[in-house]
């Protein structure tokens, strides 16, 4: 008796310590025998990790990235965006002033400018840095794609046209000649009134009088923003076209009109009358420039990065293996499910860690990139379909860490029992779905090439958005690609000696075995 409640008591206790276990056979520990005892082992089992070119990730996102930096180990990149501008349904030009029936507002029916502003909140490189900017009318509809790798020619300059060049301006990304009592006032509420920005100043004929033209001889060409896109603007490209060290984080742009209207007067609807000598009884008019068509979330909007060559040499590197955003290198993982099954077959996971440990690097480049926040280990196979379907994490087959940068400097996965039990039960199944699928195709190369896609985890640099409750509580809303500048070497890598791995990763595997 004594013996069977000193068992009792050790599976309690084994249970609470580990939390969540998995079995890696068919049965579970509800179904042993009271009596039998039970102990708690760890082993470890080596991991073969590699970098992988990202080529394109998934960016749907409503921040626009536009410039170029160069790295001192990376080499340069360039991000440059296309978005459509949105237009309010059943969208209307103010109206003329009219006299006789009171109604309208404009002097006349001409606009007196137009501009495109590129609004940013921040930035990554230096912020004195010249550049030159440059915004493009796109020829061709946007098509729905979301990845990287989308080539803005096929939109601005199609089929051999001619691009359509709306204009270039040079900034910084700081601007110097904002007075810092501009840069800090703020409204009644507090807010900010400075909004750092990029301005195109635009043909008034084309992109204004022209539109309010064709806004009363075609109504429904302004009746939605699918509409207004087919008929009238397709949206723009913005890219940078000088300058090296800054990259512009952009939140917005708007293609604002520049109105010359009367004062009215609310109350009688006619307009008030100058007081100023020499100008009395005269009507009373003002100009305001006025946001009519903006980049949103509700039209389409595609980032373009471009990695030089560099990032493909360093990926080759069998020693260690980088992550690096945006649009970069991932790191692979192969983790040996068929051995842990060969190995613990009928026994508890109840614990699997896997650990990815950053060099420490010392960098004296005054914008060198830091490790990124977050990072994502995911199947290989789930890597698409999880940012096209705006999936969360279900710590199952997919989780993320927060890097460590403080005390261990290490992205460390404490427990992914579930992710291998899981892949180990599922295996079968899944083969046979292949095998099906690929027909007479199926043949040994294949079989090789799917068994390893099976065990295969990527490992990638995200951005998580949380939103906070009252009580301080954070719930994860959101994640994507990392889009931001940033990196890490890791140790580990696919270098050999003879046939050996050199320096695998240690996949440490807490288990319960039960001894009859």
């Amino acid at each position: 008796m004594k013996v069977k409640y000193l068992g009792a008591l050790l599976l309690t206790a084994t249970l609470t310590f580990f939390g969540c276990d998995d079995n890696t056979g068919t049965l579970g520990m509800g179904m042993l025998p009271g009596s039998d005892g039970i102990s708690a082992h760890t082993t470890t089992f080596d991991v073969t990790t590699s970098s992988v070119l990202a080529d394109s990730v998934f960016a749907k996102t409503s921040t626009g990235y536009v410039g170029r930096f160069t790295d001192p180990i990376f080499g340069y990149y360039e991000a440059s965006f296309l978005t459509e501008l949105n237009c309010i349904d059943n969208f209307k030009f103010p109206e003329k002033y009219d006299f006789d029936k009171k109604t309208g507002i404009l002097v006349g029916d001409t606009v007196s400018g137009v501009r495109l502003v590129v609004y940013y909140s921040t930035w990554f490189g230096d912020s004195l840095n010249p550049c030159r900017m440059s915004a493009y009318e796109l020829q061709t509809k946007l098509d729905r794609n979301r990845y990287t790798n989308i080539d803005p020619s096929d939109y601005y300059r199609p089929e051999g046209k001619s691009p359509i060049l709306l204009n270039r301006k040079a900034y910084t990304a700081y601007d110097t000649s904002v007075t810092d009592e501009e840069r800090n006032a703020t409204d009644s509420n507090g807010n900010k009134t400075y909004y750092p920005s990029v301005t195109f100043e635009l043909d008034k004929e084309k992109y204004g009088n022209q539109w309010i033209r064709d806004s009363k001889e075609n109504p429904k060409w302004f009746e939605n923003s699918n509409a207004f896109i087919d008929k009238v603007f397709k949206g723009v490209y913005i890219k940078s076209d000088y300058g090296d060290g800054t990259v512009l984080y952009v939140d917005r742009v708007d293609l604002q009109m520049k109105y010359h209207y009367y004062v009215i007067d609310t109350t009688t609807n006619i307009p008030y009358k100058r007081k100023q000598n020499g100008f009395e009884n005269e009507d009373s008019t003002a100009y305001r420039w006025r946001t009519e068509f903006a980049s949103t979330k509700e039209v389409i909007q595609a980032n373009k990065f471009f990695n030089s060559d560099k990032i493909k040499e360093l990926a080759e590197q069998p020693e260690h293996t980088y992550i690096k955003s945006p649009a970069g290198i991932f790191t692979e993982a192969v983790l040996p499910y068929e051995s842990i099954n060969k190995e613990l077959a009928g026994d508890t996971l109840n614990a699997v860690k896997l650990t990815f440990t950053n060099y420490n690097e010392d960098s004296k480049y005054e914008f060198s990139m830091s490790a990124p926040k977050y990072v994502l280990l995911i199947r290989k196979m789930d890597f698409k379909s999880f940012f096209e379907e705006n999936k969360l994490p279900d710590n199952i087959t997919s989780f993320t860490v927060e890097h460590n940068s403080v005390a261990t400097n290490q992205y460390t996965f404490s427990n992914i029992a579930r992710l291998v039990s899981t892949c180990i039960k599922e295996k079968g199944a899944a083969k046979k779905k292949a095998q099906e699928e690929a027909g007479a195709t199926w043949n040994e190369e294949k079989e090789k090439a799917w068994e390893k896609d099976w065990s295969t985890v990527y490992l990638i640099p995200v951005a998580i958005t949380y939103d906070t409750s009252s009580s301080g509580q954070k719930t994860m809303t959101n994640i994507q690609n990392d889009l931001q500048p940033g990196y890490a070497k890791l140790k580990g890598g696919p270098a050999k000696k003879g046939e050996e791995v050199i320096t695998p990763l240690k996949l440490e595997v807490t288990y319960t075995t039960f001894n009859k």
